[in-house]
């Protein structure tokens, strides 16, 4: 699952994450999502979520530092994962810059440093070992965003390889703009696969994900949240959820879901 599940701000009044906390761990509970990439997590919010869903631990560090403490400006990009269900191998976090090992860098344009955490994961039910990569790109810079995409490419060959990858995110684009246009062009043999558009159930829900500062799913909407594949990993299932309680949605953006295996 891809889960932007935006940030704690006061704000919001009736969506408000106190207000939105529960509907958002439900979701996950409900459609037995065993990884979860979530962006625009704040600390506090990671940690309402390790309760409300005690399978569930997760990794990541704050973009601006590198660290897991709690700062005005701590937003994650971290993975959930159920720990009854998945072992950690093994973790980290680059940035989305031109020194993607320095902690805290803006790259290129970008209003805000931006980060992609992986995890290589174990199932334990089966034994196979894959990769989850979670990332958020800079909403303002499209100089950012392009190179973001190659940087992303780069990275998943060189630490994943020719294993398994899942790739969840918040692009800040559409499918036919350059970002994603890169991650899944066709010429390139270390691509993305959109998981939308392979799925073996056709998809299922709103074609959209950005719901625009909470406003109910419309015509046409966008989608700039992703579950990418790659290696051998098939997609069974892929659905946008529009789940709502009461007229509250889960976040101004509707998670992305997808059943996989790992062939």
């Amino acid at each position: 699952m891809s889960f932007n599940i935006r940030l704690p701000n006061p704000d919001d009044g009736f969506n408000y994450w106190p207000n939105r906390k529960d509907m958002a761990a439900s979701m996950i509970r409900f459609y037995e999502a065993d990884l979860v990439g979530v962006q625009e997590a704040f600390r506090s919010q990671l940690d309402d979520l390790s309760e409300l869903l005690p399978p569930f631990a997760w990794t990541g560090v704050c973009r601006t530092d590198g660290t897991t403490t709690p700062n005005p400006d701590n937003e994650f990009s971290a993975i959930l994962y159920r720990t009854d269900r998945l072992e950690l191998l093994e973790s980290s976090t680059f940035w989305l810059s031109e020194h993607p090992d320095e902690a805290g860098k803006k790259g290129w344009d970008a209003a805000l440093p931006r980060i992609v955490t992986w995890g290589k994961f174990r199932d334990k039910s089966t034994g196979k070992v894959f990769f989850h990569f979670n990332t958020h790109f800079d909403h303002m810079g499209k100089q950012a965003r392009e190179e973001s995409a190659r940087l992303l490419l780069n990275k998943v060959l060189e630490i994943a390889g020719v294993m398994p990858v899942v790739v969840t995110g918040d692009f800040n684009a559409q499918p036919t703009d350059a970002p994603i246009r890169i991650v899944t062009d066709p010429g390139n043999p270390h691509r993305l696969t959109d998981g939308y558009f392979v799925s073996q159930m056709p998809h299922h829900g709103p074609t959209g994900t950005w719901t625009n500062a909470f406003l109910f799913p419309g015509m046409p909407g966008q989608r700039i949240d992703y579950v990418l594949v790659k290696n051998g990993v098939s997609v069974l299932k892929h659905a946008i959820l529009s789940d709502s309680w009461s007229g509250r949605l889960p976040s101004d953006h509707l998670p992305v879901w997808a059943r996989v295996r790992v062939e």
